[in-house]
Formats: C-alpha cells, structure tokens, sequence
C-alpha cells in the first residue's frame, strides 16, 4: 500500500464492555476497503463506544457544540423519536414526565442544530448516531 492509501484509511477504535460485541464488530469492520481497526490503545478517527445504542462519538461532536455529547436519556428519546413517538409516549415508556421529555428533546434539537424532531432524527441517522 502507498502513503497516499495509508492517509486515506479511517481507523476506527471500538470501546464496548461486550467481548462478543467487539468480536462480532471486528469480524464485520474488519473487510471494509479504506477502514482499519485501531489497535490496543491506539486512538481511532472514530470511536465506537457504548452506552444503551453505540454512537460514533466524532459524528455527536460534529453536530453539536465543542465537548457536547449525548447523554443516556437523550439517546433513549431520540431512539423514541426516530420511532415517531410522542412526548406524552415517550415520558409513559420512560418513565419521566412529559415536561422532562419537552426538556430532552430541546436539548436535542440544539446539540444537531436542528429545526425540528423531524431533523433531529434526519441529522441523527445522516451522522450515524441512530440506525433506523
């Protein structure tokens, strides 16, 4: 491989607490042309990392204001709105009040810029933070 194909490869870092994870990942990852895993303690251009979904934390960072990330309850609301859920839905299956899902979802709406739940969601999936 030339320099000029080594600068172009992505290394990806994965940092989950599931072996069986990490393997079924790597076995996957591993084959995609441009992309190398990391190595041990090697720093990725990307990292997958794991909370209840498994965000790719330079896209969250991308989107939203220097050093912002995604909280648990937000990735679990945003999950619920790429569902199409509505507030009064999402605090029933969460267990929290409509207010604090009104809460969730406006900071949601300013960590992607976004104009609506709608481009949350579009900004979400477009980044790679949700799968729909």
């Amino acid at each position: 491989m030339t320099s000029d194909k080594a600068s172009e490869l992505i290394v990806v870092a994965i940092k989950l607490g599931d072996p069986a994870l990490v393997l079924r990942l790597t076995a996957l990852l591993s084959d995609i042309p441009g992309l190398r895993l990391a190595r041990p303690n090697e720093a990725g251009d990307v990292s997958l990392i794991a909370s209840h979904a498994i965000i790719a934390s330079h896209a969250i960072e991308e989107a939203s204001e220097p050093g912002a990330a995604l909280t648990v309850r937000e990735t679990q609301v945003l999950s619920l709105l790429a569902e199409g859920a509505s507030n009064k839905s999402i605090a029933r299956r969460l267990g929290i009040s409509v207010h604090t899902v009104k809460f969730h979802v406006a900071s949601l709406l300013d960590k992607f810029e976004a104009i609506g739940r709608t481009d949350v969601v579009t900004h979400a999936v477009r980044l790679g933070v949700i799968q729909l």
